[in-house]
């Protein structure tokens, strides 16, 4: 029996392109018969459409758009008990794409839709942010804190840039503009440490940013999260990671320190700019300095390669 399925289509994913895209896909829709439309009009709109579909019985979302909708999808689905949670799908027309490449799935659009529509989905494992407050928000991919953040913030400032090339443009100008390291006092299940530091980024998937390569070993369904996280160094020596960001080959330097963990714990010596699969969950202004991170195996079930 084929499955009741709601699209949550993002319009203005990969700077507005996505549109032309979703048109596209309209015939493989029909042929399916099963399926139906809901797009999201404000941030964190994609949230309630998913938890909503969940109530309303739907077998599957899928989600069409960037890692941000994804992202949003996610945490709607989460907020559905486990046994009606639908499966994810996923049919990636944003910039970076970077959890359509962690799945495996077809990155092009209507190969990507068929599968998702034909395949039997599998679990994936998901990391959970808890702030001080206690606000929660559950990540796919990666989360980032300190410089990778500020790389993201920077991002959404650069309209006229697309995909991997927008993130690079935007890591020169952190590099140059907000190159502030934090103290951080770190706990996890397996070691402790103290650290000035410019980027600590837990990884559930092995890349962000279009194509950066932090976590290189990190898989989506091992239990276990992987972490990368730069110590303070100079501006050159910056400079000489990030193509070794981009290749994953960062771990060989002393002032990187790369590892995995179940949960983490950490406070910080000064306000922690946070960006979660892309999302910002703190900016400039905020005075976020403590929080935990935890995994949580196999709490999704998704349409993979």
């Amino acid at each position: 029996m084929a499955r009741k399925v709601k699209l949550i289509f993002n319009p203005v994913a990969d700077m507005g392109q996505a549109w032309r895209v979703a048109n596209d896909l309209r015939p493989i829709i029909a042929d399916y018969g099963q399926a139906d439309w809901s797009g999201t009009v404000y941030p964190t709109h994609a949230v309630e459409l998913a938890r909503l579909a969940g109530e309303q019985g739907y077998d599957m979302v899928i989600a069409l758009g960037g890692d941000g909708t994804v992202h949003e999808v996610v945490n709607g689905l989460m907020q559905v008990p486990a046994a009606k949670r639908p499966v994810l799908g996923v049919v990636p027309i944003g910039s970076g794409n970077d959890f359509a490449h962690a799945i495996g799935i077809p990155l092009e659009a209507n190969a990507a839709l068929v599968h998702a529509l034909h395949t039997d989905p599998l679990p994936i494992d998901l990391g959970l942010l808890t702030d001080q407050s206690g606000r929660r928000e559950y990540f796919d991919n990666t989360l980032g804190i300190g410089f990778d953040a500020v790389v993201t913030i920077r991002s959404h400032k650069l309209p006229l840039l697309r995909g991997f090339l927008m993130y690079l443009t935007a890591v020169i100008q952190t590099i140059l503009l907000n190159f502030h390291p934090m103290n951080l006092h770190v706990e996890t299940d397996q070691e402790t440490w103290d650290l000035p530091t410019l980027m600590l980024t837990v990884c559930n998937g092995k890349r962000e940013g279009g194509g950066f390569l932090v976590a290189p070993q990190a898989v989506n369904d091992d239990g276990l999260l992987h972490y990368a996280t730069i110590q303070k160094v100079s501006r050159p020596m910056m400079f000489r990671l990030v193509p070794e960001v981009m290749n994953g080959t960062h771990g060989r330097f002393k002032q990187v320190k790369m590892g995995t963990l179940r949960h983490l714990r950490l406070t910080s010596d000064r306000a922690l700019y946070i960006h979660a699969d892309g999302e910002i969950f703190t900016g400039f202004g905020s005075d976020l300095r403590s929080l935990s991170i935890e995994v949580l195996p196999g709490a999704l079930l998704v349409v993979r390669g």
